[in-house]
């Protein structure tokens, strides 16, 4: 029996997953490693325990299921998107631990290029907006606060990736250091209409060149691995951002196609094509899987707290003791009984991009109870959601008629039930909720033939559990008025503290 495997490298643990010809799991595992927290807004990983949790799952999985690396047709990479690392070309040892995606200790920074009007040639060449979320910024604060890490850089001793990047250095020995057009649109420093890096965008962020990977396509071998006793000589035949594996583990690769994933955060993409087009409404562009070596793009909004709300609950607060029981705690009570949660804890994404906005509980009173603040956290994830989609409406010839979803807090019903009461379309959950993974698993399964086309995919996937709108449209009015009011306030908070 023959296998594609997947890694999928996330912001709160490292998966290895298994997948059959019929893109059936056969195997998985999953290592947690700790969040770093330095200060007020940071986020950070170490970067050794990102590779050695990937690596325990990946060993895991391949024991677990007995499976040997002669049984691998192909090795297919997801990752955390923007979470910057640097290290020395020499040893391969970070200078700094890794930069988050979530951080926003450069804000400052990315304010002051948007004071000085730099943001729409920015938008026009890589697609984004000026934001701490971005990696360029992140480089030029490891550059600028690393002692000797600048001149070091510009002597060409020091490389910069995001999460793919990072492993395949390690998993090839140091032999390539690559990245995949998906993850390098995610940079500020790509220019997604003439796909290169961009001169303009480096000399912006005064990042050198030498430190940048080679750019690859999402579906295409960059070579075996070397370093793993329980993965050597299997083919790395895939790599791609995770949101944008998700898309493609969706199957949506048409025009008006979309997905949202309910991950640590929330990602709502739709397929554009081959024309690059600028939403007016502040949701990004960016580059889609490409399975054919030709540009493809997708509007994008991201959400920076969507699962990772129940993480607070569980290791802040110490509400619940596994994420798992949230649901069943939320589902104790019939609504949330006025209570509205904005889960601003490291500023709002999309399409409010505001890094300054601070988390919020209001409309507690005498008689609440935890159920109803887990309920108002999970409807903060659906709230958020439809924030998005509905000005993606506005920003597309192909309005919503269904939305597609994955990601682990798609497993909770109440949660996808809600969602469609909001959204007033239906809910489509696949069999496979593990669809970023498994985009990886098809990008590489394609190039090596494992799958022979994208017509093949569709025959094996597996019928939908479908959520239909439900609830009175004029009570989800009202409680979206209350959601946009909280939001109002978690803007204001600090203009109102001073």
């Amino acid at each position: 029996m023959k296998y594609v495997l997947s890694l999928d490298q996330g912001t709160t643990s490292s998966r290895a997953i298994l997948f059959d010809h019929d893109g059936k799991i056969v195997g998985t595992a999953a290592h947690e490693f700790p969040q770093i927290y330095p200060s007020s807004g940071w986020v950070e990983h170490n970067p050794f325990e990102i590779l050695t949790s990937q690596l325990s799952a990946a060993v895991d999985v391949m024991g677990k299921t007995g499976t040997r690396p002669r049984d691998v047709v192909g090795l297919g990479i997801t990752n955390q998107r923007e979470t910057t690392i640097v290290w020395d070309r020499e040893t391969g040892r970070p200078v700094y631990n890794a930069i988050v995606w979530q951080d926003s200790r450069t804000a400052a920074l990315t304010k002051k290029l948007f004071d000085e009007g730099a943001e729409e040639t920015v938008r026009q060449k890589t697609g984004l907006l000026l934001s701490p979320y971005f990696s360029a910024s992140k480089i030029a604060w490891i550059l600028d606060n690393v002692e000797g890490a600048r001149a070091r850089a510009e002597a060409g001793e020091l490389a910069f990736g995001t999460v793919d990047s990072w492993l395949i250095w390690h998993l090839t020995s140091g032999r390539r250091h690559v990245t995949d057009r998906t993850n390098a649109s995610r940079t500020l420093l790509y220019n997604i209409v003439e796909d290169k890096w961009d001169d303009d965008m480096l000399k912006l962020f005064r990042v050198p060149a030498n430190m940048l990977p080679e750019v690859v396509w999402s579906s295409e071998k960059v070579g075996q691995v070397t370093t793993s006793l329980g993965l050597g000589d299997i083919e790395i035949a895939g790599i791609a951002g995770d949101q944008q594996s998700a898309l493609f583990g969706q199957l949506c690769v048409s025009p008006g196609e979309a997905k949202n994933t309910y991950g640590t955060g929330c990602f709502l993409l739709q397929h554009n094509g081959g024309t690059f087009t600028l939403s007016s409404e502040r949701l990004i562009t960016t580059l889609a899987c490409s399975t054919d070596k030709k540009l493809a793009y997708a509007l994008e909004g991201s959400i920076f707290v969507g699962g990772a709300v129940v993480q607070w609950l569980r290791d802040n607060m110490r509400f619940i003791r596994k994420s798992s029981e949230v649901e069943a705690i939320a589902a104790s009570v019939s609504d949330s009984d006025g209570v509205v949660f904005v889960p601003a804890f490291t500023g709002l994404g999309a399409p409010y991009w505001d890094a300054q906005a601070r988390g919020l509980i209001i409309g507690l009173q005498r008689g609440t109870q935890i159920g109803h603040i887990a309920r108002a956290a999970i409807e903060s994830i659906a709230f958020q959601v439809a924030d998005v989609l509905r000005v993606m409406d506005k920003s597309t010839k192909s309005p919503f008629t269904e939305l597609r979803v994955d990601g682990g807090a798609a497993a909770n019903d109440s949660l996808m039930q809600f969602q469609a009461d909001l959204l007033g379309v239906p809910v489509h959950r696949p069999a496979v909720l593990e669809t970023t993974a498994l985009g990886a698993a098809y990008l590489a399964g394609l190039t090596t033939g494992f799958w022979s086309n994208i017509e093949e995919l569709k025959k094996h996937r597996a019928a939908d559990t479908v959520f239909t709108p439900k609830a009175d449209k004029k009570q989800m009015e009202r409680l979206q008025d209350n959601w946009r009011e909280a939001v109002a306030r978690s803007r204001n908070w600090n203009k109102e503290s001073q």
